[in-house]
């Protein structure tokens, strides 16, 4: 009875051991790493096919394992000894055979990836070596100046540096050729290679350093050259200089002294034609290391140096009016240089301002951080944007400058200097946003790409299980498929707050594309449930044919447990949440019960084939899937609710956020004004505090906006999240507050005779002989305009209570269609009732139509509001979801009765 097993297990061994001695035999003739190139690859290509045959190998090991346990099974405790040895020895032959498979193929192909790195870097130092000779070959160039001298005695240095350099990589390359030659002793990396590299690179060097001592001399002749026309133009700049204030004060001071001062300047010049003949004989020197241009360049140079020293000894005096127009327009000079230089300096502090606060962030460690710093950019943009009238009244004023005769080069180079810092930060912070952009928007885009790499392998392993038979193969494509339903809920988690966050996705991506893109979210939504459902469906199948022999008890209990889990899970979830992730959590938390229980719904149907001919179990049966129908409406509705409270926390961080960064980039602007000196233009400053006046009545209203949706989201957490919303908000209105006392000081300050007049809904601003009254940003003063605010202020009014309407009638019908979602019918009466209230709802849609085209209507004429667009937002999601539930939720519900009345 044992013979069969035992000639086929004697079989698999000597069939195993066979190979592996073939395989070490194979091994052993081409374990060698000496001789030419092609040898060597001939082996590394042998070992390859080598370890190619290791799973040849090894299902020769596993048919010896299996052939073993097939025979212990049959055999006395005595024999097993003998065959437990003989498994030992043939695993431990397996060992050795593929440990040395791996090394004899790791070790060669270690040296053909050695041979062939060298190969590349030798041909890289010839490239390097002939560049160069190509390079040095050429005589030096005569050159048209001093800087073109020293460009190119820069040039011949980094070539110099360069060869330098190539002697440590020079060194490595012989080491690796010494090294590679112990190795394979071939030729061509033998001693006499080695040398001629050496040869060749000293060669290189030697031209490289005396082409660099030669630079090194002519530039420095033409330095000190230059060194002595700069210090004779000095000179004459000096005399000139005397000369002029001479003939400007002789008006002032005696005639003698001017003319004792005149003498002086005459033996100044004797002395200077001394010094400029010298300059021309140590002129011809460098001439003769220059170009021709160059050359005659100097001699222009030195021919204007001989007129301006024969103009000082023609220059006798000019007229008394002359120096007192100089010394008048020199006063006007320093009094708008003053001014310009505090612009600039004030100007240049703000910059750095916004520079720092750009680089004092940390790195994003979140989604929200991302998001939070992208709108600090944007922040930062605008403020940069608005700043851009300040450059352009540096420049009139550093133009109105030009007319004057002093020289106004400092005064030009702050001015450019300053442009360029703005420009500077202007494009870092629009790199910084676009970089910060992007990444939001691949942030945004991965988990559709993701899904696109992932849906072929998910469609491959459908195809591969389709008619899958083998038991052996099933538990493994069972686990395929588990882990794919796991990735595919984790998808349906991105894609829902994906969905979530559209107003985000609509201030980064624009609206044309957010509709794209929520489209392209929608189909790979339903693909992601197409392919779920049939990963569901295989699993199940996979399930049944592991499992097929169990009874309905021991399917049924298990199913009964799950959803008893369930629902206990689903209780939980219904404690409010103390802030907006503890709220993604629990809605993540929700969809993951929802996986459950389509996962739910899938065994039971596979349940449902032990129950055909049983009425105990159909009862059973029957009531599961009542509870499971409960249940599952259940979660649908606090889903939706979560998904809600979501939305209302994300749009009051949104509003709550950006009136903080008002807050603090006002802040700043207000403490530069108070940094900024006297000289500063009072009129620019006067008019951006009243500007700023301006936008208070709008923050205040805006403050009460962000109130509203912060006492919702009040509503939706939990008390200790009720607690940090209340004292965020009173953080908020404090801030408000102060900072409008601040602007109010600061104005005040700088108009002592001005009188700021808050009436909460107006700033009106009284001075001497002007009058400016700031309401909702304006700044006109007439009976007609005040009589305009008070209109403007009662369609304000009216249109809050227009809105507060709307979202009271808007609330009523949602809880009434809520209601009818939550209604299970139990006959078809039920069903008719459920449609009648649909239509009922249905036919007050023209008078909510009505209201809000109203609301539409007022709101234009007094600007957009951003609780008008969510109001326009619930009022479409509601008519929506009635459109859905009129067609699918009484045909679902009226199905799902049928099919109770046919069981």
């Amino acid at each position: 009875m044992t013979q069969q097993p035992q000639d086929e297990f004697d079989t698999s061994v000597e069939n195993a051991e066979a190979w592996m001695k073939a395989i070490q035999e194979r091994l052993r003739i081409n374990d060698n790493t000496k001789g030419p190139r092609s040898a060597l690859e001939a082996r590394l290509r042998e070992t390859e096919k080598i370890c190619a045959l290791e799973p040849e190998g090894r299902l020769k090991m596993d048919l010896v394992l299996m052939k073993a346990d097939a025979l212990l099974r049959c055999i006395s405790e005595e024999e097993k000894h003998e065959i437990l040895s003989k498994l030992k020895d043939i695993k431990a032959m397996w060992e050795e055979t593929a440990i040395y498979i791996t090394h004899c193929h790791s070790r060669i192909e270690w040296v053909w990836l050695h041979w062939s790195e060298y190969l590349k870097a030798q041909d890289e130092f010839y490239a390097w070596i002939h560049n160069m000779k190509v390079t040095l070959e050429p005589d030096i160039e005569l050159q048209l100046g001093l800087k073109e001298k020293q460009w190119q005695l820069s040039h011949s240095q980094v070539l110099l540096n360069d060869v330098l350099n190539q002697s440590v990589l020079l060194e490595r390359l012989l080491e690796e050729a010494a090294s590679l030659f112990n190795r394979i002793g071939d030729p061509s990396v033998d001693e006499d290679v080695q040398k001629k590299m050496k040869v060749e690179y000293e060669e290189i060097k030697a031209e490289a350093q005396c082409r660099v001592k030669l630079l090194e001399k002519i530039t420095k002749e033409h330095e000190q050259y230059k060194t002595n026309v700069d210090q004779f133009q000095s000179w004459l700049n000096g005399v000139t200089e005397r000369l002029n204030c001479c003939i400007g004060e002789t008006t002032k001071s005696p005639a003698d002294n001017g003319l004792k001062t005149l003498q002086n300047i005459a033996k100044d010049v004797k002395r200077g034609e001394k010094k400029l003949k010298c300059l021309e004989v140590q002129s011809t020197g460098v001439i003769q290391n220059t170009s021709p241009q160059g050359a005659g360049k100097m001699k222009d140079e030195l021919e204007e140096l001989r007129k301006a020293l024969e103009k000082l000894k023609l220059i006798s005096g000019e007229e008394e009016e002359r120096m007192h127009k100089i010394l008048k327009s020199e006063s006007a000079y320093q009094s708008q240089a003053r001014q310009l230089e505090a612009e600039i300096q004030e100007f240049r502090k703000m910059l750095q301002r916004l520079e720092d606060d750009l680089e004092s962030g940390e790195k994003p460690k979140s989604e929200e951080d991302l998001v939070a710093l992208w709108r600090k950019y944007i922040a930062t943009r605008a403020v940069l944007a608005a700043e851009e009238s300040k450059v352009e009244r540096l420049k009139a004023q550093l133009k109105e400058l030009f007319r004057f005769s002093q020289n106004v080069q400092p005064l030009s180079d702050d001015v450019i200097t300053a442009v360029q810092e703005y420009q500077r930060v202007k494009g870092k912070t629009f790199k910084m946003s676009t970089g910060t952009e992007t990444e939001l928007r691949q942030s945004f885009q991965n988990p559709l790409q993701e899904f696109q790499l992932w849906k072929p392998s998910a469609q491959r392993l459908l195809d591969s299980t389709a008619n899958v038979a083998e038991p052996s193969l099933t538990h493994a494509f069972l686990l395929q498929t588990e882990a794919c339903l796991a990735q595919s809920s984790q998808f349906k988690e991105q894609l829902m707050m994906l969905q979530l966050k559209k107003d985000l996705l609509s201030s980064i991506f624009g609206e044309e594309r957010v509709k794209s893109l929520l489209v392209e979210v929608t189909d790979t939504t339903k693909e992601r449930e197409f392919l779920h459902k049939s990963l569901l469906q295989r699993r199940s199948r996979l399930q049944s044919l592991v499992t097929q022999h169990k009874d309905f008890d021991g399917g049924f209990v298990p199913l009964q447990k799950k959803l008893s889990a369930v629902r206990a899970k689903v209780d939980v979830e219904n404690e409010p949440q103390p802030d907006l992730l503890g709220k993604e959590t629990r809605l993540q938390r929700l969809q993951m019960i929802q996986e459950e229980l389509a996962e739910f719904i899938v065994q039971m149907e596979e349940l449902e084939n032990l129950v055909q001919s049983n009425p105990a179990h159909r009862h059973k049966m029957n009531q599961l899937s009542s509870d499971y129908q409960t249940l599952k409406r259940s979660l649908e509705i606090i889903l939706a609710r979560t998904a809600k409270h979501v939305r209302e926390h994300w749009a009051f961080n949104n509003k709550l956020s950006d009136l903080q960064r008002w807050i603090t980039m006002t802040e700043r602007k207000l403490e530069s004004y108070q940094d900024a000196s006297a000289e500063r233009n009072m009129e620019s400053r006067v008019a951006d505090l009243e500007g700023l006046l301006a936008e208070f009545p709008g923050k205040e209203i805006q403050l009460h906006l962000v109130g509203a949706h912060g006492q919702l989201v009040i509503e939706r957490s939990s008390p200790e999240g009720a607690a940090h919303v209340h004292t965020a908000m009173n953080q908020l209105t404090e801030s408000l507050r102060s900072l409008k006392k601040m602007t109010i000081s600061l104005l005040s300050s700088i108009q002592p005779n001005t009188t700021v007049v808050d009436t909460g809904k107006n700033i009106t601003v009284v001075g001497n002989t002007l009058m400016t009254g700031l309401a909702f940003g304006s700044s006109e003063v007439t009976l007609k305009h005040s009589q305009a605010n008070v209109s403007k202020e009662e369609e304000n009014s009216h249109l809050l209570k227009l809105m507060k309407d709307f979202e009271e009638w808007l609330h009523v019908e949602n809880d009434k269609l809520s209601n009818i979602f939550v209604m299970k019918p139990s006959s078809f009466e039920d069903v008719k009732a459920i449609h009648s209230k649909l239509k009922e709802l249905q036919s007050r849609v023209p008078e909510g139509q009505r209201l809000f085209e109203d609301l539409r209507s007022l709101q234009t004429v007094n600007g957009t509001s951003e609780d008008v667009e969510d109001l326009r937002y619930q009022w479409m999601l509601y008519k929506s979801k009635l459109k859905d539930s009129s067609s699918s939720l009484v045909g679902e519900q009226a199905s799902e009765l049928l099919v109770l009345k046919i069981l």
